[in-house]
Formats: C-alpha cells, sequence, structure tokens
C-alpha cells in the first residue's frame, strides 16, 4: 500500500472528525484570502484610482469627500464652483491638462459624470471601446463596462435621468422599444421622483446651483429631467476603477437639463488638474487655495488619509482572522491527538515489519499535512468564490475594483503558512506515537 493510500484510509476511517478539521481551516483560509483581495483593490484603487491627476480643486469643506466623490464616486458631490475657475486654471503654465467634471444627476442609482472626453484618453491611454464610439454632443452618454452589466444597457438605448443621487432602481428602463408605454406610468414615477428629490435635496446641493434660479427648485428639477433625454453611443471598456460604474456625458448636460445659458451663471463641480511637476503642483495648490471659496488638493495625500482610516478598521479583523488561525490549529491537533492510541500499534507493526524510520515520520507528519492541503486547497476555492460574489457589491459600495482571478499579494505567503501550521501541529502527536516501544506495546 502507497503512502498516499495509506493517508486516505486513514481519513476515512474517521470521516467526521477529519470533515470538521478541513472545514475549519478552509473557512479560515477563505476569511484571509478574502481580506487579501479586499486589501490589495484598495491598495490599486489608491495607487491606480486617480491616474495622473495630482491635483484636484473644488470647492471649501472636506478634502476627502471632494476626491472620493471626484475619482471613487462615493458619497454626494461637494458645492460647486464657477466655471471661470476651469479658465484660470487652464492659463497656468504649469498645467499639462485640466477637465471639470459636473456631477449631482444619476439613473438607476449610478452617477452621470459630466467630463470632457479627453479626460479618458489622457487617464487609460488610447484604448478601445468596448461597443459603439465616444460622446461628442450634449445628449449623448457613455456608460461603464459596469453598469452595462448591471442594467443590460445596450448602445442605442435611450433614458432619462434622475436629480439627486438617488436609487431608482425600479423605475423601468426607457428605450427605443418601450418608451412609449414607459411615459403611461409617468405620474406614478413622477410622485416617487418628487418624493425621493425632496429627500435627497442637501446631497444634490450642486446641482441644483447649477440648475435653477427659482424657489420651487425640487418640482422644475423633475420637470427638466422628464424632458431631456440621454442617448448610448458607447459602452467603456473594463478599466478596473470606479469608472466603470458611472455614466458619463458632456460638461454641459447640467446646464442643459436646467436652461443655464449666461456663462456667469455655468458652475462645475470639481476640476482634475495634471500637473507637469511636483513643484508647478505646489504653486497651483498655493495660488488657487487663495480663493475665497476654491480648494486646492492633494489627490494621493486624500486617498492616503483614506486608506490610514481603512487599515486602522482592519486590525480588528485581522486580530479575529489570527484567532480562526489558532483555532484551525487546535483542531487539527485535537484531530491527531484522538487517534493516538490507534496510531500506536499501526507505528509499531510498521516498524516491526522493517519499515523505514522516515516512511514512518512520513505517515505520522503525513496526515496532518494531508488534511491541511485539503483545507487549503478547499479554502483558495472559497475565498475566490466568495470574492468573486462580492466584488460587484464592494465596487458598488466603495467604488473599490476588486479582482477574483487575480492571485492576490500574500496569498502563496497564506497556504505556506498553513502547511507549516500543520507541519507545527502534526509533530506532537507523531513523536508521542513514534517514541513508543513496539515490542512492549505487543506484550501488553
Amino acid at each position: 500500500m502507497s503512502v498516499f493510500q495509506l493517508l486516505w484510509r486513514n481519513m476515512m476511517h474517521r470521516k467526521t472528525l477529519s470533515l470538521l478539521t478541513i472545514i475549519s481551516i478552509a473557512i479560515t483560509i477563505a476569511l484571509l484570502l478574502v481580506l487579501l483581495q479586499v486589501r490589495a483593490g484598495i491598495e490599486h484603487g489608491a495607487e491606480k484610482g486617480y491616474g495622473p491627476f495630482e491635483l484636484t480643486l473644488g470647492s471649501k469643506g472636506s478634502s476627502t469627500q471632494l476626491v472620493l466623490n471626484t475619482y471613487y464616486r462615493v458619497g454626494t458631490p461637494a458645492q460647486n464652483i464657477p466655471q471661470q475657475v476651469l479658465h484660470d486654471v487652464r492659463k497656468e503654465s504649469e498645467v499639462a491638462h485640466a477637465y471639470a467634471m459636473t456631477a449631482g444627476d444619476s439613473y438607476q442609482g449610478y452617477p452621470i459624470v459630466g467630463m470632457d472626453a479627453a479626460y479618458f484618453y489622457t487617464r487609460y491611454g488610447d484604448q478601445s471601446m468596448k461597443a459603439g464610439g465616444m460622446y461628442a454632443k450634449t445628449g449623448e452618454a457613455v456608460i461603464g463596462s459596469h453598469v452595462a452589466s448591471q442594467l443590460g444597457l445596450r448602445v442605442g438605448d435611450t433614458f432619462h435621468g434622475n436629480h439627486g443621487l438617488v436609487n431608482s432602481g425600479s423605475h423601468s428602463f426607457d428605450n427605443p422599444a418601450n418608451e412609449k408605454s414607459g411615459s403611461d406610468s409617468g405620474s406614478e414615477a413622477s410622485s416617487n421622483d418628487q418624493h425621493q428629490e425632496t429627500h435627497s435635496e442637501q446631497q444634490a446641493e450642486a446641482a441644483e446651483e447649477a440648475g435653477s434660479e427659482h424657489s420651487n427648485e425640487s418640482d422644475e428639477s423633475h420637470h427638466d429631467h422628464e424632458h431631456f433625454e440621454y442617448r448610448i453611443v458607447g459602452i467603456l471598456p473594463t478599466l478596473g476603477t470606479a469608472d466603470d460604474r458611472a455614466v458619463f456625458t458632456t460638461l454641459d448636460y447640467a446646464w442643459h437639463v436646467h436652461g443655464i445659458t449666461h456663462e456667469e451663471d455655468k458652475m462645475i463641480t470639481a476640476i482634475l488638474v495634471q500637473p507637469k511637476s511636483l513643484l508647478g503642483a505646489q504653486a497651483i495648490k498655493n495660488k488657487f487655495n487663495q480663493h475665497a471659496d476654491v480648494q486646492a488638493v492633494y489627490t494621493s495625500k486624500a486617498v492616503a488619509d483614506v486608506v490610514n482610516v481603512v487599515d486602522r478598521g482592519t486590525e480588528l479583523v485581522q486580530f479575529v482572522s489570527l484567532l480562526c488561525v489558532l483555532l484551525a490549529a487546535i483542531t487539527l491537533l485535537l484531530s491527531l491527538t484522538s487517534v493516538v492510541t490507534e496510531r500506536k500499534k499501526d507505528v509499531g507493526l510498521m516498524r516491526l515489519i522493517g519499515k523505514s524510520r522516515m516512511y514512518v515520520w512520513t505517515i505520522l507528519i503525513g496526515e496532518g499535512m494531508f488534511l491541511t492541503g485539503i483545507g487549503a486547497m478547499l479554502g483558495l476555492f472559497l475565498g475566490h468564490l466568495a470574492t468573486s460574489f462580492s466584488a460587484s457589491s464592494i465596487l458598488e459600495w466603495s467604488g473599490v475594483h476588486v479582482d477574483a482571478l487575480r492571485i492576490a499579494p500574500g496569498e502563496i505567503q497564506l497556504v505556506l503558512g498553513a502547511l507549516i501550521v500543520g507541519f507545527l501541529a502534526s509533530i506532537g502527536p507523531a513523536w508521542k506515537v513514534y517514541r513508543v516501544d513496539p515490542l512492549q506495546l505487543f506484550r501488553s
């Protein structure tokens, strides 16, 4: 009988205990792997989430809120700033690229972002569209790959936006085939939207200021959105950033929705700036921070602040994970110790018939390693499976892209660590069995 066959027979001889041991190891590995995958996604987002835009300009207030909403589409937009600030920024000699962003509206809970189409080339390079092409005129839109997959949208479909970041997932989708039938339920949708808009008035303050000078902004904004139709002309490739979960259109969409025509009334939400140098970035930051209602922040610093907060929050989770590792090791130790008496006679017989010391130790240590190996492989599968199922929710909630198919940093070390723990847990019971004198054992 080969070593593998003997190990398998021993494990099947006590199926319940072996199964519990494997499950405890698998759950521990899966939990740790999910943490590694999410952490890798956060670090990737911190490194690549804002592209080359080292400076971000917006209204005075929380720099974290400004950066999270601008690049990760999380939270509500900050208040608006005049479009003239963009013109002033572009006049600076140390600015390589500067793009304004307008935000405040949404479709089915996904933010509608007004942005110069050149932004995509500057940030992502010359990538081909997944379908269709880039928007060129007001009313045309491109959607992120995640939006397309979640809502089943295609090139040529049309829709109407909602005022504020309202999750209107229950509303029917308007496309050329069913737009007329959808208008029959306009009254019900109007009532629901009006209630949601009142609730989200503070969240949509930036879009309100850009869109109306009247006192009854909520009612008029709803009326404006009903009559402004977007047509999808393209679907972006998977970019691995929060842009996958956004709808993009021309910068001037908010002005058209709300009938803004005078230049002095045109407002923007933020400005993304790629400086030519770090010294240039500092000069730009210092200059525009002198404005009464404008702040310029280092994007990387704001992102680092968020990552630090997340790191402190994961310390508790890591502590719980270490407890799981300890419990898994104890379970394995108890599993092996519980069959010491039975293994004594097996080992004694093997030694009497002349099996080598290496063979005996392989059998004794191998059983613990075998259980650990099966549990680790099952844990890797469950961990990647759990990450795959939760990746969409993580992207929706945080704007962080988690790739379940990618080997996370530390994943190999995790498996090796599990095998080491299994080896150490097996030594005690194995030594206890091996040091028994086989002749004395069979005499008794």
